[in-house]
């Protein structure tokens, strides 16, 4: 599922679970949190990490298939609070990361997979990526710390816009409200993110880190704080009307009927 490739001064970490989805699973979120963990304590970190999907699918987001949802309806609060938790510490594993930080994205990046790319410095998606934010119509809150990172990243017109209504669009409007840093053509994501990921692991590693350390005390401490309730608020919703209703509908494939109960 995953694989880690060091290029010299760079790591390459790939998210791949071989189904096509790449979908998110708590075991997978920990995973990868776990992985992000031992690049920061590794003897030799490197000076700059790439985290990619497959070759046709980022990661489709939180993982639908997921045991813990599956047994939700008897779940207790705690129990329901884990995916967010898992989901939040993974996406603050990698921005914690002293290292520069680049997401190459191809094809599908839903919900937690936008989330996850978000937390990184700078992402790159292939021009005929499909990139949105579905959780609303799940009937669930954004939590992931995502909210408050794309905030940061859009301004919250743009983060309102891309978190309620849904929308999933291509990788260049995305550009143009701030959550994608660089398109290029299909297939060469991966190739921009390693290039320009050698630029940054060529430049002193301490200005570096010092550079986004002062970046992140900007921002993350708002983040975190903002996002102390995401995983509440999760529980809560799971408890709703809505909530089951849009399980019911996904799996009858049809529309839900929303009554904001």
């Amino acid at each position: 599922m995953l694989s880690l490739e060091r290029r010299g001064r760079v790591a390459l970490l790939r998210f791949d679970r071989g189904d096509g989805r790449n979908a998110l699973s708590v075991l997978a979120m920990r995973a990868l949190r776990e992985a992000f963990d031992d690049l920061a304590k590794s003897p030799e970190p490197p000076n700059a990490l790439v985290l990619t999907g497959a070759a046709e699918v980022f990661s489709v987001g939180f993982d639908l298939k997921d045991p813990m949802l599956a047994t939700i309806a008897t779940a207790s609060v705690p129990e329901r609070m884990q995916g967010p938790l898992a989901g939040a510490a993974m996406c603050k594993a990698l921005a914690g990361l002293e290292c520069y930080t680049i997401a190459a994205v191809e094809g599908w990046c839903l919900g937690g997979g936008l989330a996850l790319a978000s937390a990184a410095d700078l992402v790159v998606a292939g021009e005929g990526s499909r990139l949105g934010l579905p959780e609303v119509d799940r009937g669930m809150n954004l939590s992931w710390t995502a909210l408050p990172r794309l905030i940061a990243r859009c301004g919250p017109a743009a983060a309102k816009r891309l978190s309620i209504l849904g929308e999933v669009s291509d990788s260049g409007t995305l550009q143009r409200l701030g959550a994608v840093d660089e398109v290029v053509a299909d297939g060469s994501a991966l190739e921009r993110a390693l290039a320009l990921a050698e630029i940054a692991a060529a430049k002193p590693p301490l200005a570096v880190r010092m550079i986004k350390r002062g970046a992140n005390a900007y921002t993350e401490g708002l983040i975190q704080m903002s996002s102390a309730l995401d995983a509440e608020q999760f529980a809560l919703m799971t408890l709703s009307e809505d909530f089951a209703e849009s399980l019911a509908a996904f799996k009858a494939k049809r529309p839900p009927d929303f009554r904001g109960r």
